[in-house]
């Protein structure tokens, strides 16, 4: 890692994590407290999010190094349910947010958790995301997880992982544990 005089990463990347398997929010927040352990600081804003996840009270732990926000319900949105006019408003007020924590030069690297899965579901544009791109300042990462990663956004990143779920305990019926899932 190449960081400048003040400590900052001389050069940040844009990295995508998608694909239909599990561990997309787990590589970011993995990333973060990676970062962490050189110095740097992390916001994460979690899109369509408002469940109480075990990383909320883990960053209040890692504080200042990691904050989370969320911008979302403490519910799911479903394919067979679109979402409500407040679904859009919290994404839309979380990816300003997001941007201020990006220009504000006080975070290092900017996970936008599901922020790709609220595209498919219609909460933020493309074009919302490729804004994002194309703003990041020189010095700072900027990581995108969820499902569904369009073309053009897997061509403006630098770096592209996609999960892939070979086999899964949740088709035996194992429904999310806390501490492992949430």
């Amino acid at each position: 890692m190449t960081r400048d005089e003040a400590g900052k990463l001389t050069r940040g990347y844009v990295q995508i994590y998608t694909g239909n398997s599990k561990g997309k929010t787990t590589a970011a927040l993995g990333l973060a407290f990676r970062a962490m352990g050189h110095g740097l600081k992390t916001y994460i804003g979690q899109f369509m999010k408002g469940q109480p996840y075990g990383e909320l009270a883990a960053a209040k732990i890692a504080s200042p190094y990691i904050t989370i926000e969320q911008y979302g319900k403490d519910t799911f949105i479903h394919v067979k349910n679109p979402p409500e006019p407040d679904d859009i408003k919290m994404a839309q007020e979380g990816l300003a947010r997001a941007r201020v924590a990006m220009l504000c030069g006080e975070y290092d690297i900017i996970v936008l958790d599901e922020i790709v899965t609220a595209h498919y579901f219609h909460l933020v544009s493309l074009e919302d995301m490729l804004s994002i791109i194309k703003d990041k300042p020189e010095k700072v990462e900027i990581v995108m997880t969820g499902r569904y990663a369009p073309q053009e956004l897997i061509e403006a990143a630098d770096l592209v992982t996609e999960m892939v779920e070979v086999k899964h305990y949740f088709d035996k019926g194992v429904e999310a544990r806390r501490g492992i899932e949430r």
